[in-house]
């Protein structure tokens, strides 16, 4: 069988999000089925980091870039000579034709349940594209129970439309950097380092966007934070913000100066993914405590780094951290705070209990079982010859 992938969401240097998703996919797809032949679809040459042309295993780069998805791509699927047998689209978007059964990935649907918080060109873009996506789609997968049925909802879709594929979460590389003389602590300093950091921190790791709750937890971290340290660089604890500038970031800016936080609030920017493994191992804990999330990959890494977790008790969130997490609600700044200083006062035996739960709850994810999830999907409703 021939599976044609659309692989440019995944052809990003920064990678988050839905890119993060493609990216994990494709690579996994690569790993575990020598069964079936690949074609990747793409507009630009391939990253470094994509898996290598093979046997079976091979890429197709062609233009125009512009309106790729509602015009070249429908067209190459039309003209060329051997045609897929099923087409895998893994963002929210399905080539505007194609005479080959199409699946499409679904995130989340935080545009329907909160129009305001985007332009009005990016909302016509998601919702006039993803409904056209989903009514030519022969399926649909997504990555949580939360996203299926908040999908099944929008959309009216029978629950046999719908399938749930997990995310996995990068394996990090801290092993091979141990391997070449730097223990995990040596190199967490470095990093702490790079960025200024001081002391013990609670870290966000994400967009910087309003869904993320980025003011709801800084207004928890105000209530945290010894005020008496406030100007003194080495304080008790800090709060770091890692991640690209998404849509709204500027009120997040704003509030740190309102409640004169500038000295205990760190902004990184994007972490690479050489950095990544370093800064969410230096953490305190991992801070989440998003309005609405499909998923929430980066619950997992932390889990998986044994830092403790804390995370909004709606969405999707449950579903990732189990019983491994502290719960918060993102609704009650008091409640977000109550949970940071709850993991402040653990003493090392529950610490480690949280850890250990842990590492067990990240344990039950993976790309590759994710990938095999969904290409049992495209098996099933590839076209018959």
């Amino acid at each position: 069988m021939l599976i044609g992938i659309d692989g440019n969401e995944a052809n990003n240097k920064d990678r988050v999000g839905i890119g993060q998703f493609a990216f994990g996919v494709i690579s996994a797809l690569e790993k575990i089925d020598r069964k079936n032949s690949y074609l990747i679809y793409l507009k630009t040459k391939p990253a470094d980091d994509f898996p290598k042309e093979r046997v079976g295993w091979k890429y197709l780069i062609f233009g125009p870039k512009k309106y790729w998805t509602q015009f070249a791509l429908p067209l190459k699927l039309v003209t060329q000579k051997v045609k897929p047998d099923v087409f895998f689209s893994p963002s929210h978007y399905a080539p505007r034709f194609s005479p080959v059964p199409t699946i499409v990935s679904l995130m989340d649907l935080w545009h329907h349940r909160h129009p305001e918080q985007f332009a009005k060109k990016d909302l016509y873009q998601l919702t006039a594209w993803e409904k056209y996506s989903v009514k030519k789609a022969k399926h649909i997968i997504t990555i949580s129970e939360f996203s299926k049925k908040e999908i099944m909802d929008i959309y009216k879709l029978p629950e046999n439309k719908v399938t749930v594929a997990y995310p996995g979460f990068t394996e990090f590389r801290i092993k091979p950097a141990c391997r070449q003389g730097r223990n995990l602590e040596s190199r967490t300093k470095e990093i702490k380092n790079k960025y200024n950091i001081l002391g013990d921190y609670f870290l966000y790791l994400g967009t910087l966007q309003p869904k993320k709750n980025i003011e709801g937890l800084i207004k928890a971290f105000d209530q945290v934070v010894d005020r008496s340290t406030i100007t003194q660089p080495l304080s008790p604890v800090i709060l770091v913000i890692a991640g690209k500038k998404g849509w709204q970031y500027e009120e997040i800016f704003a509030l740190v100066k309102e409640l004169k936080l500038e000295s205990k609030v760190i902004f990184t920017g994007f972490i690479s993914e050489d950095d990544k493994p370093y800064l969410i191992a230096g953490a305190k804990a991992f801070v989440f405590p998003s309005f609405y999330e499909g998923f929430g990959i980066p619950v997992l890494e932390s889990m998986s780094l044994g830092v403790p977790v804390v995370a909004a008790n709606v969405g999707s969130l449950p579903e990732v951290g189990g019983e491994a997490a502290i719960y918060a609600d993102p609704n009650q700044v008091g409640s977000i705070a109550g949970a940071m200083k709850k993991v402040l006062e653990l003493n090392q035996g529950e610490k480690n209990e949280i850890i250990n739960f842990g590492y067990k709850q990240a344990g039950k994810f993976s790309w590759e079982k994710c990938a095999g999830r969904i290409l049992t999907v495209l098996e099933k409703n590839a076209k018959k010859n």
